[in-house]
Formats: C-alpha cells, sequence, structure tokens
C-alpha cells in the first residue's frame, strides 16, 4: 500500500480560486448579516472577511499571479469593508 505525504494532497483548488470562494463566502455572510443586523451574525462575517483577507495576502506570494484578478478581489473585500463599516454604525 502506497502511502502519501500532505504535500502530494490535492484539493482540486489552486490558491487563486480558494481566493475566490472565500471572498464570496464573506459576501454572502455580509448580506445575510447586514440584513439581520444580528451581532453574531455581523461579528462571523467579519470573520469570513478576515480569512479572505488572509487567503489573498497568501496567495499575493504564489507563482503565477494574476495581477488583474488580485485588483478585482482587492475591490471585493474594500466594498465588503464598507458594507460591514455602515452596518455597525
Amino acid at each position: 500500500m502506497d502511502k502519501f505525504s500532505n504535500e502530494e494532497v490535492t484539493t482540486g483548488y489552486n490558491d487563486l480560486k480558494q481566493v475566490e470562494v472565500s471572498i464570496q463566502s464573506a459576501q454572502k455572510m455580509i448580506g445575510t448579516a447586514t440584513m439581520s443586523m444580528s451581532p453574531q451574525q455581523l461579528e462571523e462575517a467579519t470573520n469570513a472577511l478576515n480569512d479572505a483577507k488572509v487567503q489573498l495576502q497568501s496567495a499575493k506570494h504564489g507563482t503565477g499571479v494574476d495581477e488583474q484578478f488580485l485588483q478585482q478581489c482587492m475591490q471585493s473585500i474594500q466594498t465588503c469593508e464598507q458594507q460591514l463599516t455602515e452596518a455597525k454604525r
């Protein structure tokens, strides 16, 4: 029986796709949280957005970086931050 190291396991997602999925998830959570105005949901949405930021920073240091894609991601994150900031006021 062959054993595989963790480095050989692939999930089917590359770093850029993972960033995209993280941002989309944060956007959905922010939308739900801002409609309900639940403090708990706002906090969870903030955490999801922070996770997406971390993923984006990690992907920036990868090889084969798509600068246009990263700029679009940054714009999406900024829009999400503005939405959360307004909701928390």
